[in-house]
């Protein structure tokens, strides 16, 4: 794990290692400063020797001055290793997140990729920082004060060794019990962040169903589970000030205690009671120092672990080894595909066989979880199949670069996005480099410039995040003209006209017979009459294909689809009634 962790350095290497370098320095002066101190008093004040004091005195603000720029250095040093190690492991994730495909998104919740990304990386950067400052700073500040109290009375000194032991056992008491708590506090956060992003996304929901009461319910025992855990590790981690507080006045008590007994047999001097009492409060404040390292490593831990499972995560889908980055036409065939969803395992897709011809228009028909969404998913390998195999141009999927592959493959998906910006750049997600015209002819093809030209901005209009500022019918037909301007050979539309009235889903249909007849159209949708005039329909249920044929055929010996036309026909005759 720190291993992983680690890479994410980099650039700032250099940052890294002069931390602990002018830690260490600052750490030797430091240690100088009591020696100093102890030469000061027995050999300047109890002597009254002015030209000792004036030496002494001149040497150790310079020594006090040369540890302070040292430690400005080492907190500089610190935070630009610590800030750049933390940008580039959220880089590292975002990254690795974008690689996923959808099986791997499948298996986080998008609030616990939000916390990871937020809380556990600000956690790591507290405890990177921690490590290559403090927990350098502690151990140097500690072996140099023993090694200078030992130099100055090495029984006096044994006293430090005897608390240490205590503070040890202590300290993994401590971290053993608080570990756990922390690892289901940020579980909670993950469920917390969850919560928070479906209301304020579902927001005119709740309202419109009064189920804010609902809603408040849920966040307070996500916060709940939270404070919960939070206060069980804290309370854990209080136990730390008093063990350390014990061990701190206690080694100040015996030393002084002792100390005096032997300057009173003359085998110590003021001033070396005086260096081992700095020496004594060094050796404590370094473990003090430990204690805090440890309480931070046992919060990082769990987040470290938490990061560490996004970026170990390999995406399921790579490019083929053939790599083939030209798709040659929008021919489509399904081969005995078998497919179903890793996370549920339940079957979606069995022995499906399937011939599209390149410029068809295939239209997809079918209820509630038969298999259509899955299916057109699978042509651009947004999943791969378990058996059987698709080919798309004549290739197998899996042997393309899967970028080539999806440049050639436009989907329009069940839950239309758009982003915050205006309609040109939304609209030039699907090829950075369109001109206005460009735009302009993609969104007459789409229907959509007519209500564009309402707008005051025209296509300069901002788009709210998650097109909040437009109805479901515009913002469909945005995300279609954004489809059609990546020029794709193969055109799918998944569901995406079922906010359009029945006129404006015709002149689209109409539209893309004149515009673009050499693409291949697969078209889902809910209304018989979005199909219609398809070259071919396919009927789908129960994750198979039931029927398949054109429109006449169809009405003449397939009893599914006659039986849903004449439903949807029957409900539009009392409609108009």
């Amino acid at each position: 794990m720190i291993r992983k962790l680690s890479r994410c350095i980099r650039e700032y290497k250099k940052d890294t290692i002069m931390t602990p370098v002018t830690a260490t320095l600052e750490v030797v002066m430091e240690v100088i400063i009591p020696m100093l101190m102890a030469y000061l008093i027995d050999f300047g004040i109890n002597k009254g020797d002015m030209g000792v004091i004036w030496q002494m005195g001149l040497l150790l603000v310079g020594c006090a001055l040369v540890s302070l720029a040292f430690g400005v250095l080492s907190g500089f040093y610190g935070a630009k290793a610590s800030t750049g190690f933390a940008r580039n492991l959220r880089q590292d994730m975002y990254y690795k997140v974008q690689s996923y495909s959808f099986s791997n998104i499948d298996k986080f919740s998008t609030g616990s990729i939000v916390t990871r990304l937020t809380t556990d990386v600000t956690n790591v950067q507290n405890a990177f920082q921690m490590m290559i400052r403090i927990a350098v700073r502690a151990p140097m500040t500690l072996i140099f004060s023993m090694v200078m109290a030992f130099n100055v009375n090495s029984r006096l000194s044994l006293i430090f060794l005897a608390v240490m032991p205590v503070l040890g056992l202590g300290l993994g008491f401590i971290s053993t019990r608080a570990y756990p708590a922390f690892s289901r506090m940020f579980k909670h956060y993950d469920r917390m962040n969850t919560v928070v992003q479906e209301n304020l996304r579902g927001i005119r929901v709740v309202k419109a169903f009064v189920r804010e009461e609902h809603e408040t319910e849920k966040f307070v025992e996500a916060s709940e589970n939270i404070r919960r855990d939070s206060a069980l590790a804290e309370r854990i981690l209080a136990f730390n000030s008093p063990l350390m507080q014990i061990c701190m006045y206690g080694t100040i008590l015996l030393i002084s205690w002792f100390g005096a007994k032997l300057i009173v047999g003359s085998s110590m001097t003021t001033g070396q009671l005086m260096s081992m009492m700095s020496y004594a409060m060094q050796v404590l404040s370094s473990l003090m120092m430990l204690t805090m390292i440890f309480v931070m490593t046992t919060m990082s831990r769990a987040s470290a672990t938490r990061i560490v499972e996004i970026l170990d995560e390999e995406s399921d889908i790579s490019d083929g080894a053939k790599n083939i980055r030209e798709v040659k036409d929008g021919s489509v065939v399904f081969e005995g595909v078998d497919f179903n969803y890793k996370k549920s395992g339940r079957t979606c897709l069995s022995h499906i066989d399937l011939h599209i011809k390149p410029g068809q228009t295939i239209g997809i028909l079918g209820g509630t979880g038969s298999g259509k969404s899955s299916l057109v998913q699978l042509i651009p390998r947004l999943y791969d199949v378990q058996e059987g195999r698709v080919l798309v141009g004549g290739v197998d999927v899996r042997d393309y670069n899967v970028e080539a592959l999806r440049e050639e493959v436009a989907m329009v998906l069940q839950k239309n996005e758009l982003f915050s910006g205006t309609i040109k750049e939304n609209l030039r997600w699907g090829d950075e480099n369109a001109t206005d015209e460009d735009i302009r002819r993609v969104c007459r093809l789409a229907a959509a410039d007519s209500f564009i030209e309402e707008f005051p901005d025209k296509y300069d209009t901002y788009i709210e995040q998650g097109g909040s500022n437009v109805s479901g019918g515009q913002k469909q037909r945005l995300c279609i003209a954004r489809a059609l301007l990546k020029k794709p050979k193969i055109l799918i539309l998944d569901d995406s006209t079922s906010a359009v009235d029945t006129h404006t889903d015709a002149m689209i249909r109409e539209a893309f017979r004149e515009e673009i007849p050499d693409t291949t159209k697969i078209i889902i949708a809910q209304r018989v009459a979005s199909v219609q005039d398809a070259d071919q329909i396919i009927v789908m249920d129960g994750g198979k294909i039931a029927e398949m044929g054109a429109h006449q055929e169809l009405m003449a010996r397939a009893s599914i689809y006659r039986e849903v036309y004449e439903s949807q026909q029957k409900g539009d005759s009392a409609n108009a009634s």
